[in-house]
């Protein structure tokens, strides 16, 4: 039994919206790890002294920071960008869960209606 054309192209609007959930869980995963990043490194640089000699990275080099409160300023704002970073990007991760979740749904339907039965449902997002 052939599958009708909408419900293939249904099928390919799914793969592609697993695709991209796939993205951005990859982008949130790494983001994440660089916000723990950042909280450990600034938890290191609480424990030295004032007159610690601290470099900090300008694009391949390390350069002597004039202090550590300097490292410390721009390690924090750059956390706090990636943590509202990862807020909007997990908006967007659970937009397209539900997405997916509501897809998965209407094409397994769709197949039954179909007369084909839906085998083991594909694995879904973690």
């Amino acid at each position: 039994m052939a599958i009708p054309a909408k419900l293939q192209n249904d099928i390919k609007q799914f793969q592609r919206l697993q695709q991209e959930l796939g993205g951005v869980q990859q982008q949130r995963l790494q983001i994440d790890l660089r916000v723990r990043e950042l909280g450990h490194t600034l938890d290191e640089l609480k424990e030295l002294t004032e007159d610690a000699v601290v470099y900090r990275p300008i694009g391949g080099l390390l350069v002597k920071a004039k202090s550590k409160k300097e490292v410390e300023d721009l390690l924090t704002e750059d956390k706090e960008t990636l943590e509202i970073r990862l807020k909007a990007i997990e908006r967007q991760e659970n937009h397209l869960k539900e997405r997916y979740t509501a897809m998965q749904q209407e094409l397994s339907q769709a197949l039954q209606a179909q007369g084909l039965a839906a085998g083991p449902a594909p694995p879904g997002p973690e």
